[in-house]
């Protein structure tokens, strides 16, 4: 399997687990979990992309790691700093989480998948 495909899957798997324990939190609705689940799902297919092209040009396990916990902050953080229903935000219960997949992610696709060609 190419990084890239690697990224993207392992992105989409733990994004989707990462927007689903939002249901834990007193404050989601079960009409507001779809929408999280989808998005969340979305910012880790993109995190997911970024590292595993990362990982495809250049092998660096500290740097694919790096990579993936800005990608998945910036991501996320674009998320947080929208308001809730009751006007807060969430920066700590959002940021975290995408940072977390984002490490993950960049560490996996640096040490698995498929090489680069010689």
């Amino acid at each position: 399997m190419s990084k890239v495909l690697l990224g993207l899957l392992l992105g989409a798997i733990l994004g989707a687990i990462d927007g689903a324990s939002a249901g834990f939190y007193e404050f989601i609705t079960k009409d507001m979990l779809a929408g999280i689940v989808i998005g969340s799902t979305v910012k880790g297919l993109l995190t997911g992309l970024a590292a595993g092209f990362y990982a495809k040009k250049k092998q660096s396990l500290p740097a694919g790691i790096v990579l993936g916990l800005v990608v998945g902050f910036v991501l996320s953080f674009l998320v947080a700093a929208m308001p809730g229903e009751n006007g807060e935000h969430y920066y700590v219960e959002i940021i975290l989480p995408g940072m977390a997949l984002g490490a993950i992610v960049g560490f996996a696709t640096q040490r698995y998948g498929r090489p680069k060609a010689a």
